[in-house]
């Protein structure tokens, strides 16, 4: 096992040896909305916060574990949203910690009385490190397979970081029913590696949609203000990333306040060096009440990793609220149909 990780680890941190990192990943996406996508800032139509914790294989002592939180409000005056976005990511053996934080603007407009779209931008400062002493090195293995203490005077002199900025953007296209989203991420393909130069980071692609039910029984005396929603939201989004791409493809229960929700993740018709790219089911269960949403979510592992690695599991918090005078509510503004979860 210890030579089997310290292959790994020297193929990852070798000079000379690129690797193309993949972003991290929510189950709960639209509870990360904009994460998802800029153009979902301000998408509330009031000021917002929210919390996102992600610890996938935690039966493994490489998991990677994600914390988001972020901000935005809407502007109705403008037409405008703005959001702060704030993201730090641990992954693997080595804790390699990536950190960033981002600023997003999103301006909404009303094409038709039924449709309306939505485009975002975003810029971000991404701060990467890794912490040496994790790390194996070649000259550190002894021939009886004993580990030495790190000697090479560049290694031990160096400081394993990386920081630069990124560039992305997005756009909504939805009405009081349905959405169709597309989002472009590390538009400026920044250097991506602790060690060399020319490992560049790959731009992700992001297309998500959805199409809300509402089911008759909605209409509920018995429910405070007279309607309890019930509906049925199927919804997909397909990512891609280099050569790495992602199926996510489900549906949502809402039965106010109560929401449940499956989906599968993988892409079933295509291969990657002949394994065939099933990855989890995902179980949902969230409420929502009084502006405050709560979800929790578990990624059950149906790749050959099985079960034996954790799954992962996902938290969300989310809060709507309004600021100003309560005299002068918000315009009426067009809530997109995406779940919160």
């Amino acid at each position: 096992m210890i030579r089997t990780i310290t292959i790994l680890l020297l193929l990852l941190f070798t000079p000379g040896i690129s690797s193309n990192a993949q972003d991290p990943q929510f189950s709960q996406f639209y509870a990360a909305p904009l994460y998802l996508n800029p153009a979902f800032a301000g998408s509330s139509g009031l000021a917002r916060v929210g919390l996102n914790y992600r610890n996938q294989w935690p039966a493994f002592p490489t998991n990677f574990v994600t914390y988001s939180g972020y901000f935005d409000y809407y502007f109705d005056e403008v037409n405008s949203g703005v959001g702060l976005l704030v993201l730090s990511d641990i992954e693997g053996l080595a804790g390699l910690k990536t950190n960033s934080i981002a600023l997003q603007y999103a301006y909404q407009l009303r094409l038709s009385d039924k449709l309306s779209f939505r485009a975002g931008l975003e810029g971000s400062y991404v701060m990467q490190n890794v912490d040496k002493n994790n790390l194996i090195f070649g000259d550190q293995i002894d021939f009886d397979g004993q580990f030495k203490p790190i000697t090479d005077d560049d290694i031990i002199n160096r400081d394993f970081r990386n920081n630069y900025f990124d560039f992305g953007a997005g756009g909504l296209l939805y009405s009081s029913r349905f959405w169709l989203g597309f989002a472009a991420s590390h538009l400026l393909t920044p250097i991506n590696s602790l060690i060399n130069g020319d490992s560049k980071l790959d731009r992700k692609y992001s297309i998500h949609a959805g199409y809300k039910f509402i089911l008759p029984s909605s209409a509920n005396t018995s429910f405070p203000g007279g309607y309890r929603e019930v509906s049925v939201t199927p919804t997909a989004q397909y990512k891609f990333q280099g050569k790495f791409s992602q199926l996510d493809i489900g549906m949502y229960f809402n039965y106010e306040p109560i929401v449940f929700g499956v989906w599968y993740r993988g892409v079933p018709f295509k291969t990657v060096e002949g394994v065939t790219n099933n990855e989890s089911i995902i179980f949902l269960a969230g409420v929502s009440t009084n502006g405050l949403h709560i979800g929790y979510s578990y990624d059950y592992t149906v790749s050959k990793l099985g079960i034996a690695t954790g799954g992962a599991h996902e938290i969300s918090l989310r809060y709507e609220f309004f600021i100003g005078d309560p005299h002068k509510p918000p315009k009426n503004v067009r809530q997109i149909p995406c779940p919160k979860f």
